[in-house]
């Protein structure tokens, strides 16, 4: 930030990588959502699925550089992977520096919970690095870094406190994501004016409850003006109708600038 306290763009594009970008059920075998965020010091991932860390070693990602992992919820296909991150880093990556794994109210105990689930005894491993945990509260903006990261409640779930989008400040980017939610003014917020929205659009037109459809985006992008999107999360009925789809969607391995 300059000494007015405005956030200045920094001289290098912000690179994002859509490690993962299907939905739970691997419609079209995509893997489970994980995008890979990097700058001039920024390293972080927003979300961390089930199937990531296949997808990270698939995409050659050196992930004792990652300082820092934002889930949105704690459904398997978005935090079921950081067991296998975890575990990855200490017995076979090696990795001695500290990982900030930050999301919504729950956090901590979610996390020692997934860890028993997938490999018994985890909790109790003796870390080589540490591991630090941070609950996010709605709505209010937390120095992470070098993000700054405001979470915004979403509906998911039914508990709407531990579903978050999130909207994340850094090197003079703003970068949006809605995470898995029905229809919520909140992502309003969190996507106004973002150099870069990530938009879940699970179906075309159908409306189901939790999950965020094409044809209600497309009503609220007036109000979300976003300078870019990207589609992500996307059924078999949304990949089906690709090829007539007037916005740019996320793909397994893709890479864009900001």
């Amino acid at each position: 930030m300059d000494a007015a306290g405005v956030l200045l763009k920094g001289t290098k594009d912000m690179q994002i990588r859509f490690v993962g970008c299907g939905d739970a059920f691997a419609s079209g075998g995509r893997f489970n959502t994980c995008f890979h965020v990097t700058g001039e010091k920024a390293n972080f991932l927003i979300d961390c699925g089930a199937s990531s860390l296949i997808a990270l070693k698939n995409n050659r990602i050196e992930m004792n550089t990652i300082d820092t992992i934002l889930v949105t919820h704690f459904h398997a296909d978005h935090f079921g992977g950081i067991p296998f991150f975890l575990l990855d880093a200490q017995f076979f990556s090696r990795r001695t520096q500290r990982l900030t794994i930050v999301g919504p109210e729950g956090l901590r105990e979610s996390l020692g919970r997934v860890m028993e689930a997938s490999f018994p005894g985890s909790v109790n491993t003796i870390q080589r690095f540490e591991v630090s945990t941070v609950e996010l509260r709605p709505h209010e903006p937390a120095a992470l870094g070098e993000l700054r990261v405001t979470a915004f409640p979403v509906s998911h779930g039914g508990e709407r406190d531990r579903a978050f989008a999130y909207r994340i400040e850094t090197e003079g980017r703003t970068i949006a994501y809605t995470g898995d939610t029905g229809w919520t003014d909140e992502l309003i917020e969190a996507g106004h004016a973002a150099d870069l929205l990530i938009a879940e659009a699970y179906f075309y037109n159908k409306h189901i409850t939790f999950h965020l459809d094409l044809a209600t985006l497309m009503e609220h992008l007036p109000s979300i003006v976003p300078k870019r999107l990207v589609l992500t999360h996307m059924s078999d009925d949304m990949l089906s109708r690709l090829p007539d789809i007037p916005y740019e969607v996320a793909e397994d391995g893709k890479m864009i600038e900001v």
